[in-house]
């Protein structure tokens, strides 16, 4: 099976990690690609704060590293605390870049590992951030399905050192619900969105959302108790959406579908998760001759990319930085502790609104 780049950045970071610093030729014959190729690796992870370049080398963040060193005599100093995450780009690369530099203003060092949302392979990642020394662990499990935590998350109660959930809500009652976590309250983002369009004279928006990782989900069933919560009733069912690149005929179908409903009045407002599809949906819609916001006010999930669109999107922010940010924080706060009998927490971030140019003005 062909390498994902996330699994490529994952294997970049350990060799980084391990040596100090390396030179990007040298990475490329470590790695089996060419020195472009790692070359925009190597940007990209600079670019969130992964690694430092220097005059064509890469070595380790300097400022986890001195401040590791720093003797602070803190309770974070020299930790070593480790982070799976099931991607190192979109959404999850702002909940690492919080984590990163909550772990070195804490003179502790983070050390990453990547499972590509590939839950099967959660147990092994974070068995090796064990073997790298983490004394502490911030886990986002790669979870995609609702059945994914029953069949790949047992593990993680039984982990021997104190563990942090990242953007994570495990069953109720289970023993992951005992754990520590930090997470976006995404039913209250999507509560955000609705309330803001039927303020404009919209009535209830139709949804277009996917179905494959947790935060989509959460959006589904939020959506669902925004409506109740304000007393609407959905205009028709959820329109499901894949990535356009990798099943272009269902991508069209639910463009169709979004399309139609807006032609024939069922609709006037949507909320499309994530951001990337918002934006390709209005490209499509635009070609079909409907245009946002005059025939369609919409909302985008994320915030990643939103305000990059042609016209503005306005979209739901989860504290993606922040969820990083307070889970590390807590970590260090654990393990000052010495892992004793302090109460477990359950931190909920509340995402923000960003208004922008898609909802357009109000309806008369």
């Amino acid at each position: 099976m062909r390498e994902s780049a996330a699994e490529r950045h994952d294997r970049l970071l350990g060799l980084v990690r391990d040596r100090g610093s390396a030179r990007v030729s040298e990475l490329a014959a470590q790695l089996g690609v060419s020195p472009v190729t790692v070359r925009r690796d190597v940007e990209d992870l600079a670019g969130r704060g992964l690694l430092d370049r220097v005059h064509g080398s890469v070595s380790w963040p300097q400022d986890t590293a001195h401040a590791a060193g720093a003797g602070t005599g803190g309770a974070g100093n020299g930790l070593v605390l480790g982070m799976l995450a099931p991607s190192a780009t979109y959404y999850f690369a702002e909940v690492i870049r919080g984590a990163h530099e909550a772990a070195a203003r804490a003179g502790a060092r983070l050390i990453l590992r990547i499972s590509d949302y590939r839950p099967q392979e959660d147990h092994a990642r974070t068995q090796g951030l064990l073997a790298a020394g983490a004394e502490g662990l911030l886990v986002a499990p790669g979870w995609q399905h609702p059945g994914d935590p029953s069949a790949f998350g047992d593990w993680i109660s039984s982990l021997p050192v104190p563990t942090v959930l990242l953007e994570r809500r495990p069953t109720a009652g289970s023993p992951l619900d005992g754990l520590d976590r930090v997470c976006s309250d995404h039913a209250h983002g999507v509560l955000l969105a609705v309330r803001h369009l039927v303020g404009l004279g919209h009535g209830a928006p139709l949804l277009m959302a996917r179905a494959d990782s947790p935060t989509a989900l959460a959006v589904r069933s939020g959506y669902a108790e925004a409506l109740t919560a304000l007393g609407l009733r959905a205009p028709q069912d959820v329109i499901d959406s894949v990535p356009a690149e990798l099943a272009p005929e269902s991508f069209e179908e639910a463009v169709r579908a979004l399309h139609e409903a807006v032609r024939s009045g069922v609709a006037t407002a949507a909320l499309i998760h994530n951001d990337v599809d918002a934006i390709q949906v209005v490209q499509r819609l635009a070609e079909l001759g409907v245009r946002v916001p005059d025939d369609l006010a919409l909302i985008a999930y994320d915030d990643e990319v939103a305000a990059l669109a042609d016209t503005p999107l306005t979209a739901v922010a989860p504290p993606k930085r922040e969820v990083g940010r307070h889970a590390t924080e807590l970590l260090v706060e654990r393990l000052g502790q010495g892992g004793g009998d302090a109460p477990r927490r359950h931190l909920t971030l509340l995402p923000q609104l960003r208004v922008r140019d898609s909802c357009g003005a109000p309806l008369p």
